[in-house]
């Protein structure tokens, strides 16, 4: 099981200040791993979701790794090597997503390896001011200074930038604060992004979760799930989308709280938290499709309920 992130270095509202408008450092959430070998390219080009082959060199893009039917194994972020590919996913689904593409490793030359150091993560306005502090670069794919890695991978309209092989107060000694999970999931709330195993899951369609743009290529041939996702991209829908919900009242839901329309349950607040910025609880969860953006529900849990309306995502723009 992997260790536990603390909830807070001492002040919440700094650091969630600090993610936003300054620059914090956070983490570790993701994990990386390599593909490498002369054949490394070609084999994810039949297996992940986007168009890894056309990628140059020092690029970053979004893709998923999928089940044979279509459902989620693993949102990525891909960075293109010369021989090879890094890999970044949830920390808690290396091992996992290594599994899956080796299964699929018949008679082609290459390896799939992690790398054990931990994924630090700068996000704010000011966060490549800290990587120039830093010493290292501020790239808009990713790069390398000696054995740091550094890759952009945007938090919606937020800087963010997630570096492996640096050491923590290198980065915190050039002004980046740290911050725990209650200020990170705040503002990963409010950009939209989910997690897998909470937001997110095995069962989860990528048209569901808002997945699809940027991270599915519909010009590229076959890859490991395709059938189901364009099927629904041509002629399909739905039936529950993720969206933003904003509490209307100042009480703070646990995860797990059922969203009601009426007398019927239309959904389940997964990632909560409190947004100062909308100065409101928000929460993400998977709704129905039936329940419209800008529709008030009632959120309910044991014992305690509130009124909420259900946002279209991002919550924030962070412009």
């Amino acid at each position: 099981m992997s260790e536990r992130l603390p909830d807070s270095h001492g002040d919440v509202t700094a650091e969630y200040l600090a993610l936003r408008n300054q620059a914090g450092l956070t983490g570790p959430y993701h994990g990386l791993a390599w593909a490498q070998g002369v054949e490394a390219v070609s084999f994810l080009q039949d297996l992940v979701s986007q168009e890894v082959a056309g990628m140059p060199v020092g690029a970053v893009a979004r893709s998923l790794l999928l089940a044979p039917q279509g459902k989620l194994r693993a949102q990525l972020w891909l960075l293109r090597d010369e021989e090879g590919v890094g890999l970044v996913t949830e920390r808690d689904r290396v091992e996992l997503m290594v599994d899956d593409l080796l299964r699929y490793r018949i008679r082609v030359r290459v390896e799939i390896t992690p790398d054990p150091r931990p994924v630090l993560e700068v996000w704010g306005p000011e966060a490549a001011g800290v990587l120039e502090r830093s010493d290292l670069p501020v790239p808009d794919g990713w790069d390398r200074a000696g054995e740091v890695v550094v890759a952009s991978a945007p938090l919606g309209g937020l800087p963010r930038f997630m570096v492996v092989g640096a050491e923590t107060s290198r980065l915190a000694e050039a002004g980046a604060a740290p911050a725990g999970t209650l200020a990170a999931t705040a503002v990963r709330v409010e950009a939209g992004e989910p997690v897998m195993g909470r937001d997110v899951d095995e069962s989860t369609i990528p048209q569901e979760a808002g997945l699809v743009e940027g991270t599915v290529s519909f010009e590229k041939g076959c890859y490991l799930g395709q059938e189901l996702v364009a099927r629904i991209d041509s002629r399909g829908h739905v039936n529950r989308h993720l969206r933003g919900v904003v509490i209307l009242e100042n009480v703070l839901p646990p995860e797990g709280a059922e969203l009601v329309d009426g007398d019927r349950v239309v959904g389940t607040i997964s990632s909560v938290a409190e947004s100062l910025t909308l100065r409101a609880p928000v929460g993400l969860a998977l709704v129905r499709r039936e329940v419209e953006p800008g529709q008030v529900v009632e959120v309910r849990w044991p014992g305690a309920s509130a009124r909420a309306q259900v946002r279209t995502l991002p919550l924030d723009d962070f412009a």
